[in-house]
């Protein structure tokens, strides 16, 4: 049998499995664990439970011992100095100009690694940043950009609900989220209303969606006709929690029935308008728009047909004008051709 305990290195934190050993250990002990980027400090979240050899997973390390009273000492010390490496970044991305946000520093428990935070548009060339970070505190720098879910978990705060924020107190994975989810729930689809600090959709919105889902299967769809007693209408409202839906009624009457009470059997779809056999769907078309809008749509092919034989016969008359203009200038040129003959005939003599 090997005692397995569940430990956190940061509030709200990827929970990791390590051997508790022959150590006696309860939630909230601090220990010292040993990770790929050495020796660092973190909580322990839940007690020890016995798994049998076949079930142990593969790799499982074993925590080293319980935190001291000098190890806490050093995290106080980490945390003074995660402090002054912070403004120190920040005066230097003012002064070369650089398109990037810093959100947090973090030293690692020995100080032999300072991990910079950072959000930004697209790629930052941070070279000459990190010469100067090195040269100020001497240690190893490390740069690592981080989306906007990941800089509110680390920052914290209120959310419009007025509750500390659920991605920094307790929701250790962001799940994906949609608009589907607010649609569902019947949510009004103002961004400023369904979003978080960090800008995306809120995290709530998927707490309650299977249980929508599940209660609405319960109720007939908006548009439906059912028929419960002496009442048939159209369902145009549904009240998921409470489980009822509103209906319409051929008197125009809004009657507030129980899903539980409408039967599956007793709800159909809204009949459809029935259609003329033997009459094409565009003709069908054509008879139901109002007559205004077939008068509309008459009236300037009636126009352009009268206009239509006008063009023509004005170009049939300015055709038969050019005709005698063009009989003339031959005549003319005959003409012509004639005088210059007479002359050539006249200068022999």
């Amino acid at each position: 049998m090997v005692r397995i305990v569940k430990i956190q290195f940061h509030t709200a934190g990827k929970l990791y499995d390590f051997g508790a050993g022959d150590l006696e250990l309860k939630p909230g002990n601090m220990v010292i664990v040993e990770t790929e980027r050495g020796k660092s400090i973190a909580s322990v979240v839940t007690p020890p439970r016995e798994f049998e050899d076949s079930q142990v997973p593969e790799g499982l390390k074993t925590i080293i011992r319980l935190a001291e009273q000098a190890d806490l000492a050093s995290t106080a010390r980490n945390a003074a100095r995660e402090k002054e490496a912070h403004d120190f970044c920040i005066r230097k991305i003012k002064e070369r100009g650089m398109d990037m946000k810093l959100v947090k520093v973090e030293y690692l428990f020995d100080g032999s690694k300072a991990i910079f935070y950072f959000t930004a548009d697209g790629r930052v060339d941070f070279r000459e940043l990190v010469k100067d970070l090195a040269h100020q505190f001497h240690t190893r720098i490390e740069m690592r950009q981080i989306g906007v879910r990941d800089e509110s978990k680390m920052i914290g705060g209120i959310g419009i609900c007025g509750r500390e924020l659920c991605c920094s107190s307790f929701l250790r994975e962001f799940e994906p989220v949609s608009v589907k989810m607010a649609k569902e729930q019947n949510l009004a689809l103002n961004p400023t209303k369904i979003s978080g600090q960090c800008g995306r959709l809120l995290c709530c919105l998927g707490y309650e969606y299977d249980t929508y889902c599940s209660l609405k299967k319960c109720l007939p769809k908006c548009g439906k006709v059912v028929t419960c007693g002496n009442v048939t209408g159209e369902v145009i409202k549904l009240n998921v929690l409470d489980g009822t839906v509103a209906v319409r009624t051929d008197e125009d009457r809004v009657v507030e029935l129980k899903g539980e009470d409408i039967k599956p059997e007793n709800i159909s779809d809204r009949p459809k308008p029935p259609r003329r056999e033997g009459v094409p769907s565009r003709e069908r078309d054509k008879d139901q728009r109002p007559a205004a809008d077939n008068e509309r749509r008459e009236k300037p092919r009636e126009r352009s047909r009268e206009q239509r034989p006008s063009s023509d016969n004005e170009r049939r008359d300015e055709s038969a004008s050019r005709e005698p203009q063009r009989g003339d200038r031959n005549s003319r040129d005959r003409r012509r051709s004639g005088k210059d003959r007479d002359k050539d005939k006249k200068e022999p003599k």
